[in-house]
């Protein structure tokens, strides 16, 4: 073979040596022609190995490289033009029998799309790849039927057209070596399909093929003469003269080439700008499926640039294919969860806070301070002055409910004089910064009960209160010693502490794994829910009045009272009918006072009236206990599990509550002074005690049932358990690593838009508490958070949270701002988040790409300093942190 190449490689010296040529080519071709034919015109099922495909294709390639040398050299004269693979990679099914041997040139349509954004570039090829010798194959394809013309190879342009009807011997000739360089370059597609089948199943290429894909370049390489400098294979100069086109063909030839970079530059460009946007897929990805974001790219980074392939997850379904979800409320879902509004709907008619606002445009903002009296401590729903001074009476403690604006305001808080950055938990628990929370009046009246004092530049809490002198461990172990069955951190998770002071008892709970949510009426006890929350425990802006605290029905383990001053025996015991609607049956009340322990006579009165009240409630006393080192008692009472106590009452007093009355009505509901049933059914919420923590966090309640469709339209166990996995690794692989957030200074987190409260179960491990946030227009939820131990709140976020400003390190929303676009504006739901996130603090947005740059802007347009943007299928997450920016003095009005 060598030797037939050399000899093939002279130009002939008569027409009589061409002829013999000819002859002998002729009845070779004839064979070879038919053999090839009937070898490749059939494409191989995808089931071919690759072995045996590039066998096939080596011997093939070598067979025809030698035929195709000798007819470029007899048709042309001696003179060798280039010739060009214009065989492409198409799909099975878009080749027929009879379309085997036409030029395709459709190579990259149908090639796997790579996800890692630094592979885009890198197999952007096809069409506009290049060839061994850098030339581009593209503008080969252009210019092959204009350089057959040109070079008298009529075959060839006939072909190309489709033509038949061939009327010589050396026309027939031509033809055959057309069909068997088609055939050559057939077999390379083979290979090239088989490729991607191996691709399709996530394997990579190895370093093995990798060469051979090399050497494959390197032949052909060395076939063609370079068109731009007279180089060959290895950029050696030669002197093939006769080889080089004429000046006026090259001179097209590098126009062509020129016109080809041009538009491989602007492909990949395109191709990168569509990587960056994101593709929308027509159907939202089930929630059962690939659970977290998978090759996103990042749009926006302040900070160094995330190694998208090393810190974010890769995983992979049964189809071998990588899925984002996008968390979804199916359509069977909405028919079987009720939400709040609806448990709420027999209430008194009321307004819907921008209700008829519907534009969701985001103008140019000008932010201005709000000018209030309550200035750094604004509240727009506590601090309405305008709605409290209609009040008619505020006996009931009318003026301390929420008493929301209107229109929710879209002006910003201004900073206290000398704010600092909060002092990181635990160590805030004992002291933080006095010009944070600069209120010394509740210093000055319980400074000698060790509640908190002022040292320096510090408010100091000694851990200590009016209860607890001695130090609240103390006093917490002194309440299960009491009762062994409350079982701190295992029997009993999740607390609520009514007047909880400045919230030590919460504050020394977390050492016994229990979460206590505290609340406290603003300005009662100047700043106390704000000493809470600075120092990073659990609190809430809340009174009972005339409402409904803001809570399910059955869903805390244990209340606390310690020293609270509530008037539970009045008014047919109201507010503590209160406390049993949302205590658990079997449940416990513990309540430390001063009618517990002290024999004054207003005590005594108020202990014989609150016995009565809790015998008529069918309430056992478990225990009376004193507690010598503190020189205080607490009485500790037993909730009913059973209807049995209610059935045998001699008088219906309270009275039991209708059975129209939903207990877990709490949006805006005034109280009903009754009692409800407990529930009888096995299946029914509230039959039976959670298990034990923390086992209860990733069990899905007992109440849930196969039969029941949960929010993302699987049986609901199921939905819940495929819920926490989602959140588990979203957390982990995305949120922990990608995002930009120092998770070692967050303390206070709250979840906007809480489902089961994965979110919040996935962060467990961290330092930090959750507040989950259950919209009052979404399913109700919220149970199933609490039954899992976990804690949280009804709200509407077209109002005011009932919180201090500068209270939350870290904000979570997922999918929450493009369901508020539809009743308000997202402007003012933004300037209260500015609200409540402490400067330094985050915001952390997953929602559908349009909405998520949309809150980018008017966050930019607030100075927050955008972490990170990431964008995949039109879902984007965002992560942003607060700045110590203000508007200047001028002020707008609320």
């Amino acid at each position: 073979m060598p030797t037939a190449r050399a000899r093939l490689g002279r130009r002939p010296s008569s027409s009589s040596y061409s002829s013999t040529i000819t002859t002998i080519i002729f009845v070779s071709l004839c064979v070879l022609g038919v053999w090839l034919l009937t070898s490749t015109s059939v494409i191989p099922p995808k089931s071919t190995t690759r072995t045996s495909t590039e066998s096939t294709t080596s011997t093939s390639s070598s067979l025809a490289s030698t035929i195709m040398d000798a007819h470029k050299t007899i048709s042309n004269n001696g003179r060798t033009p280039v010739y060009k693979d214009t065989q492409g990679d198409l799909p099975d099914d878009a080749i027929k029998p009879d379309d085997a041997n036409r030029p395709q040139d459709t190579r990259e349509n149908d090639k796997p799309q790579t996800d890692v954004s630094s592979d885009i570039t890198k197999y952007s090829g096809g069409r506009d790849s290049l060839n061994g010798n850098g030339e581009s194959l593209q503008g080969s394809e252009n210019g092959k039927l204009e350089d057959d013309k040109k070079n008298g190879n009529l075959a060839a342009a006939e072909h190309s057209h489709g033509l038949h009807g061939i009327e010589s011997v050396e026309e027939q000739e031509k033809q055959k070596l057309l069909e068997t360089q088609t055939s050559e370059e057939s077999s390379i597609t083979h290979r090239q399909e088989a490729e991607q089948i191996t691709a399709g199943i996530g394997k990579t290429i190895t370093g093995k093929e990798s060469k051979d894909k090399g050497s494959l370049g390197k032949d052909k390489a060395e076939e063609d003469v370079s068109l731009d400098s007279g180089n060959d294979a290895h950029g050696v100069s030669t002197d093939n003269t006769k080889n080089i086109l004429t000046d006026q063909e090259q001179q097209k030839r590098l126009e062509q080439h020129q016109q080809q970079e041009d538009d491989q530059m602007q492909q990949q460009q395109k191709q990168s700008e569509e990587q960056t946007q994101g593709v929308m897929s027509k159907d939202q990805i089930k929630h059962d499926e690939a659970p977290i974001l998978k090759d996103v790219k990042i749009q926006h980074d302040h900070k160094a640039p995330v190694n998208l392939t090393n810190n974010l997850p890769v995983l992979k379904t049964e189809n071998h294919k990588t899925e984002t979800i996008v968390p979804k409320e199916s359509k069977e879902s909405k028919k079987s969860w009720s939400t709040q509004a609806d448990h709420s709907v027999n209430q008194k008619e009321r307004r819907t806070v921008g209700s008829n606002n519907k534009d969701s445009s985001v103008p140019e903002q000008n932010w201005q301070l709000c000018e209030v009296a309550a200035g750094a401590d604004y509240i727009p729903c506590l601090d309405n002055e305008e709605a409290i001074q209609k009040l008619k009476t505020t006996k009931h403690y009318e003026h301390r409910e929420r008493h929301c604006p209107q229109e929710p305001p879209t002006c910003l808080v201004p900073l206290p004089q000398g704010y600092k950055t909060p002092i990181e938990w635990p160590k805030s628990r004992d002291k933080i910064w006095y010009h944070n929370v600069p209120h010394t009046l509740l210093a000055e009246v319980k400074g000698h009960q060790n509640w908190v004092k002022v040292s320096g530049e510090f408010l100091t809490f000694p851990g200590g209160g009016t209860q607890f002198i001695h130090g609240a461990l103390h006093y917490i172990d002194f309440v299960q010693e009491a009762v062994p069955d409350i079982a701190w951190g295992k029997h009993t998770r999740v607390v609520l502490d009514v007047g909880c002071g400045v919230a030590s008892f919460g504050g020394y709970l977390f050492e016994r794994d229990v979460l206590a949510m505290s609340f406290a009426p603003k300005d009662e006890h100047e700043a106390q829910v704000q000493f809470a929350l600075e120092r990073g425990i659990p609190a809430i802006s809340a009174v009972m009045g005339t409402q409904r605290l803001p809570f399910p029905s059955g869903v805390f383990d244990l209340v606390h009272c310690a020293r609270c001053r509530v008037p539970w025996h009045e008014e047919g015991g109201a507010l503590l009918l209160e406390l049993n609607r949302v205590l658990r049956p079997g449940g416990y009340f513990a309540w430390s006072a001063t009618p517990v322990y002290q024999t004054l006579e207003e005590d005594v009165e108020i202990w014989k009236a609150m016995s009565n009240l809790t015998v008529s409630m069918c309430w056992e006393l478990i225990t009376i206990k004193k507690d010598k080192l503190n020189s205080v008692g607490v009485a500790i009472y037993h909730k009913p599990d059973t209807n049995d106590c209610y059935d045998q009452r001699k008088q219906n007093k309270p009275p039991m509550c209708k059975p129209d009355d939903d207990p877990n009505a709490a949006w805006y509901v005034a109280f009903h002074s009754c009692i409800h049933r407990v529930p009888t059914e096995e299946k029914e919420r509230g039959y039976r005690w959670p298990v034990e923590w923390p086992e209860r966090l990733q069990t899905p309640p007992y109440w849930l049932n196969q039969s029941q469709v949960g929010i993302y339209g699987k049986p609901a166990p199921d939905d819940f358990a495929a819920d926490l996995e989602h959140w588990k690794r979203l957390v982990s692989k995305v949120y922990m690593n990608g995002l930009g957030i120092s998770w070692s200074n967050v303390r206070n987190a709250m979840d906007m838009r809480a489902v089961y409260g994965g979110f919040a179960a996935a962060l467990r491990d961290l330092k930090l508490w959750v507040l989950n946030v259950v919209n009052v227009n979404s399913p109700d939820t919220l149970p199933i958070i609490y039954e899992r131990g976990l804690f949280g709140i009804y709200h509407d976020w077209c109002e005011s949270f009932s919180t201090y400003p500068r209270t939350y390190d870290l904000l979570h929303a997922d999918h929450l701002f493009s369901q508020l676009k539809k009743r308000c504006k997202i402007v003012a739901v933004l300037a209260e988040i500015d609200r409540i996130v402490r400067p330094g603090g985050y915001l952390i947005v997953r929602d559908d790409s349009a909405t998520t740059k949309e809150v980018e802007n008017l966050l930019k347009s607030l100075h927050w300093e955008i972490r990170k943007t990431i964008s995949h299928n039109q879902v984007g997450i965002l992560s942003a942190q607060k700045t110590l920016w203000r508007p200047s003095a001028s002020a707008a009005p609320t």
